[in-house]
């Protein structure tokens, strides 16, 4: 396949913007960054809890976890316990978050508070336990 050419014969001679300047970058690579910053941010407490936790990013939560007619909330995460030789795991869905939030600085702080609750669900701890900051965006 040919790339797309005008009519003089001419393609697009280089990219839109280049890779350093923040409009190159999209929306799901922004949002995987927030997850990783998050994750950094509990490492310094929580290194050896979360070394065999493995974090992911989804776009939506899967079929099963939509069931509606019970009119539970659409989650914004989950977190697996290690079984057998399957290590534990924590999700963060994306579009979900992103919905629920009005701006970058709001995005980043929903994104942190998902990704506490669901180390504080996998360690069975209270979310405050995990990060005094939690929720306190909330509170302003």
């Amino acid at each position: 396949m040919t790339p797309h050419r005008d009519r003089h014969g001419r393609g697009m001679r280089g990219p839109l913007a280049p890779p350093s300047v923040p409009i190159s970058r999209t929306r799901a690579e922004v949002f995987d960054d927030l997850v990783m910053d998050a994750i950094a941010h509990l490492e310094t407490r929580w290194a050896a809890q979360l070394e065999n936790v493995q974090i992911a990013v989804e776009d939506v939560p899967p079929a099963y976890l939509l069931d509606r007619r019970a009119g539970q909330p659409i989650p914004l995460g989950t977190a697996t316990p290690a079984r057998g030789s399957r290590p534990a795991q924590i999700v963060v869905y994306r579009r979900p978050v992103e919905a629920r939030a009005t701006d970058l600085g709001e995005l980043g702080d929903l994104v942190h508070d998902v990704v506490v609750e669901q180390v504080a669900d996998l360690l069975g701890l209270d979310p405050q336990t995990v990060d005094p900051d939690y929720g306190w965006s909330d509170e302003e």
